[in-house]
């Protein structure tokens, strides 16, 4: 596979086997041709943002090298995410078998009405600060010229848990 760009990828689920549906999802991701998952950051189990009446998340960033486009990437993540038992919900951030979201794509900047990168809120939510931040400190957000370790360190307080989660 002559893989062409680096995509960082969040990866969560707060239903039925929230862990197995995670590692399910990123192996299927690692499957698709023109896809290669590089690095996995530990998991957490996170508080839900937006919609609190749901239960906790199990979330990682996963480091992908692929072929795609942006929104071809994005096409065969919301593939998988089906194939996996996601179903449409009117709940905006609701409870979710697989969800994925692309933070950040190369270097790149997009804005179009399908896709946004990088993702608008990564800058604000510790349960993906985190992850990434383990597995890709020093990458710098392309509009605000941060490390991702730096944004992190100087997060606000959110009062939103991020716990490590041992799957045992």
């Amino acid at each position: 596979m002559g893989t062409k760009y680096t995509a960082y990828i969040g990866v969560g689920s707060n239903l039925g086997d929230r862990t197995g549906n995670c590692i399910r999802g990123i192996e299927a991701i690692d499957r698709s041709k023109g896809c290669c998952v590089e690095k996995r950051s530990p998991l957490y189990e996170t508080e839900p943002v937006g919609y609190e009446e749901q239960g906790w998340f199990v979330n990682r960033v996963v480091k992908l090298r692929t072929d795609f486009e942006p929104e071809i990437l994005l096409d065969r993540l919301r593939s998988i995410e089906r194939e996996l038992g996601r179903k449409p919900t009117a709940i905006r951030f609701g409870p979710r078998v697989l969800d994925f979201d692309i933070l950040l794509f190369e270097d790149i900047i997009i804005k179009t009405e399908k896709l946004t990168i990088p993702h608008p809120e990564l800058h604000k939510r510790r349960f993906v600060l985190k992850p990434l931040a383990d597995i890709a400190p020093d990458i710098v957000h392309p509009v605000l010229k941060e490390r991702i370790i730096t944004l992190l360190a100087n997060l606000k307080d959110d009062g939103k848990s991020v716990i490590p989660y041992s799957c045992d």
